[in-house]
């Protein structure tokens, strides 16, 4: 396709397959995160979810914020760093934070106790921004914070997820 106002050329065949890829790779990070398991991966927030405090073998473990849909008014920083500390060590080295957009801007509002916001921008362009150290990825899968919402996910996504991809 020629577009003669801007003189350029573009091929339909490569526009289209990205067109494909993009939507493929929508549907498929929506999976990870919120699928059935029928006829799709089981998301990691399908699988049963279990307070920390009692955490067991195949089941998510979680944080409460202890206030319905909300950050405590003091302090909220600290149910972050408890839920850093809920992985081990070798959970914890290549964890990263999981949330949508929402919740990044709510966590951008916090400060520690000296005054200095914890969210880090990202250092240099092609790099994620952080929280207390650990990379932040963005998936509008994750939901807004409310009651009873798991709207952060914090681990090693590669050590407890696996994905495999079938040919044919």
């Amino acid at each position: 396709i020629k577009c003669p106002a801007e003189g350029a050329t573009a091929e339909i065949d490569e526009w289209l397959a990205g067109e494909v890829e993009t939507v493929f790779a929508e549907q498929e990070s929506s999976a990870f995160v919120t699928g059935t398991g029928t006829n799709m991966p089981t998301g990691f927030l399908a699988t049963t979810k279990i307070a920390e405090a009692s955490w067991a073998w195949e089941k998510i473990g979680y944080v409460a914020t202890g206030v319905d849909g909300a950050w405590p008014a003091t302090t909220p920083s600290d149910k972050l760093v408890d839920l850093v500390y809920t992985l081990k060590a070798g959970y914890r080295a290549n964890a990263h934070w999981v949330m949508n957009r929402s919740v990044q801007a709510e966590i951008r509002k916090i400060k520690d106790a000296d005054g200095n916001y914890i969210w880090q921008p990202a250092a240099s362009p092609g790099t994620a921004p952080t929280l207390m150290g650990f990379p932040v990825a963005e998936s509008e899968d994750m939901p807004d914070i409310a009651a009873d919402s798991h709207a952060i996910a914090f681990g090693d996504f590669r050590r407890g997820y696996l994905i495999v991809d079938r040919v044919g």
